[in-house]
């Protein structure tokens, strides 16, 4: 069956051919390393991911690109403000962000084991590439620095479709009163006191900022990427402006598909330090002890949708993983002491459920939908939770689905085993409490036990117990 994606380029659904299969050069814009990331990182490093994982499900081989942004204003002007060396703010968040990929077990942006590249450790390309673009007549020097010519480039726009008197109206104007037209953007920046800057042709300077991530995207995947994503808001201007250097220099596609992400906002508003609605990848882990939740959260829209955060919706999520998570404590309970008959054996209603996946994630990799498949599966062997056979072909394909959405939830805090000789005395002796009407001891076990993560919970059958 066919993989198909909305290309935002052609504005449609097409389906998806790479340049050489199965390998796919994938290329996705990073982060600026000046502050902590937040929760809107977290959705773009997260969507790609997951893009990654089911491109490699489905057999692709991914070559994997993502940049860091280690000079920029937003840099200069937060090392000024806290009166630190720019090298020193970076350093530190780069280490930060580190620790957010970790945290949320999303792999790193690099091949062939290098690590990601910063825009400070390609800057004899990029003073190549825009020497080039002045010989070819696409590029001009100013007193301020170099810039691209964007009316030389006959097919600026096309990407976000939009005339030059739309771009006008919406661009950021850089100041520079020897620019030939207000739409012409920075390729060299000369540079002013106390700014980074490294020697060029045109002046001690820095790159701009759009100039980087075509230099990395070539440098590490060649002339023409089969995938180029980000965000929404970067579609114009630094996605067109991409796509103007890069073809202006080789004549060639930059991207054959374009795939952009909705953007996230907290209780419908613009996530900002100064509303009090910034909430960091750190914080949200902390104060749930699990990132799963996050991704849950992320998986309930499609990924060209914006999305919008609140803790009710948070609180929704962690209710909804819990669903799976007693569903896999139930089948380990059972399997424990249950004889497996025929453990490859294939069950219909199962093998049903995961082409439904495919065929969902085969559309423009619909995760909303995906995640249902899986709440399907959930549902169905709750009906069957007494067959051993069928619960352990399903608990393979749920870890199997969920591995593709890295969802972690073979990383459970202690075997089961181990869990149930260290609980089930507790029970036993919260039990004997009970029946001596000892209901202070008894609670004090339940709460004790709820401290460390373990919820009980008592039936017909006995008390039993669960993770949080």
């Amino acid at each position: 069956m066919p993989l198909f994606i909305y290309n935002t380029l052609t504005r449609k659904k097409e389906e998806f051919i790479p340049l050489n299969p199965p390998q796919v050069k994938m290329y996705t814009c990073g982060v600026t390393v000046y502050d902590d990331c937040h929760i809107g990182h977290a959705r773009s490093l997260y969507i790609f991911d997951v893009i990654r994982r089911y491109l490699e499900y489905r057999k692709f081989k991914v070559n994997f690109v993502r940049n860091i942004t280690d000079v920029d204003d937003k840099i200069i002007n937060r090392a000024n403000e806290l009166k630190i060396d720019w090298r020193e703010l970076v350093d530190k968040y780069i280490d930060s962000y580190k620790k957010d990929l970790e945290l949320l077990s999303i792999r790193p942006g690099i091949m062939d084991g290098k690590e990601e590249p910063r825009a400070t450790k390609n800057i004899p390309e990029m003073i190549k590439y825009i020497e080039d673009l002045i010989d070819k007549g696409y590029a001009y020097l100013t007193d301020n620095g170099v810039y691209f010519s964007v009316r030389k480039f006959k097919d600026y726009g096309k990407l976000s479709g939009q005339g030059i008197d739309q771009m006008l109206s919406g661009v950021r104007i850089e100041a520079d009163e020897h620019k030939k037209d207000p739409l012409d953007f920075a390729l060299w920046k000369k540079s002013k006191p106390n700014e980074p800057e490294w020697p060029s042709p045109w002046r001690e300077g820095r790159p701009g900022w759009h100039i980087e991530c075509s230099i990395m995207a070539q440098k590490y995947l060649g002339e023409t990427l089969d995938i180029h994503g980000g965000g929404r808001d970067l579609i114009f201007p630094h996605h067109e402006n991409e796509i103007a250097q890069s073809e202006a220099i080789t004549g060639k596609p930059f991207a054959k598909y374009w795939i952009h992400h909705g953007l996230l906002t907290i209780n419908g508003q613009k996530m900002a330090k100064s509303l009090g609605n910034f909430v960091t990848i750190k914080d949200l882990v902390k104060r749930y002890n699990d990132p799963n939740i996050l991704k849950m959260f992320f998986l309930s829209a499609h990924y060209t949708s914006p999305i919008d955060f609140t803790w009710e919706k948070m609180k929704e999520e962690k209710q909804a993983l819990e669903r799976i998570m007693i569903l896999i404590d139930k089948i380990d309970r059972k399997l424990t002491n249950s004889e497996l008959q025929v453990a490859d054996k294939n069950f219909k209603e199962i093998e049903n459920i995961k082409n439904r996946f495919k065929e969902v994630m085969d559309d423009d990799f619909n995760m909303p939908q995906g995640l249902a498949s899986i709440f399907d599966l959930v549902n169905i062997v709750n009906k069957d939770i007494d067959n051993p056979d069928f619960i352990f072909a399903a608990k393979n394909l749920l870890f199997e689905l969920t591995e593709i959405f890295g969802l972690d939830l073979k990383k459970r805090k202690a075997p089961l085993d181990d869990l149930a000789a260290s609980i089930t005395p507790l029970i036993k002796e919260r039990n004997e409490a009970r029946k001596k009407h000892d209901f202070q001891k008894a609670d004090k076990i339940r709460k004790d036990l709820e401290q460390k993560g373990i919820l009980l919970e008592d039936t017909k059958a006995g008390t039993i117990w669960r993770r949080k």
